[in-house]
């Protein structure tokens, strides 16, 4: 019995990897190609990506954002887990990192279901909103620069429907949210948890999974 999430350390890490972790070979290989990049740490651990795609099929998710997607490890994650006919709104800037990405989520047979905007996510955001597309998403995770987190949170809140879930990443940042701010990002990371913690629009926890996840449903 515990009254506390367990620590890990590396010999239980190693456990819960090796009794859940059921990746598909193009994520596996995706991870190891990103391995050596400078900016590896971007990328989420399997075991949230496999919780992310567990929640997506519980949620029967067939339209679902993004916004950060690095090498595209966790947009090739959820777009296993959607149907065929589903999509995943990828928003990055980044062309360089992305690249890195397209041939597993081609490998994987998924390519079809990941729509890639370069540009801005807040300009892709508000191009949808403006569409029409006020809720009409299931699925949005946040994981890009933390001074916009509050901006594409209520994004996103427009975006997704009633009952649709927001994830967001590293709202423990490494364990410096819970200490005097040290930069404008710990900053706003903070602010944002102050913020959703009180928000009534939405259902909330806040788990202690790779660094820091936050599921907000809306209600």
């Amino acid at each position: 019995m515990s009254d506390r999430t367990l620590n890990l350390d590396d010999k239980l890490y190693r456990y819960v990897l090796d009794h859940s972790v059921r990746e598909h070979p193009s994520q596996a290989a995706l991870r190891e190609a990103t391995r050596n990049h400078p900016h590896s740490g971007m990328q989420i651990s399997p075991e949230q990506g496999q919780f992310m795609a567990l929640l997506v099929k519980l949620m029967g998710a067939r339209k679902t954002i993004e916004i950060g997607v690095f090498t595209g490890y966790s947009a090739l994650a959820v777009a296993l887990a959607l149907p065929e006919d589903g999509q995943v709104l990828a928003c990055d800037i980044s062309d360089e990192y992305t690249r890195i990405g397209k041939p597993f989520w081609t490998q994987a047979g998924v390519a079809h279901k990941i729509d890639l905007r370069l540009q801005p996510a807040l300009t892709t955001l508000d191009q949808r909103i403006a569409e029409g597309a006020k809720g009409q998403y299931d699925f949005a995770f946040i994981d890009a620069d933390k001074g916009s987190y509050d901006a594409y949170y209520e994004r996103c809140l427009t975006l997704v429907r009633a009952g649709g879930l927001i994830t967001i990443d590293n709202v423990l940042w490494s364990g410096k949210v819970a200490g005097p701010a040290d930069s404008e990002d710990t900053a706003a990371i903070q602010a944002l948890n102050d913020k959703l913690h009180h928000d009534e629009r939405i259902d909330l926890s806040l788990l202690p999974v790779g660094d820091g996840l936050t599921l907000a449903r809306k209600r």
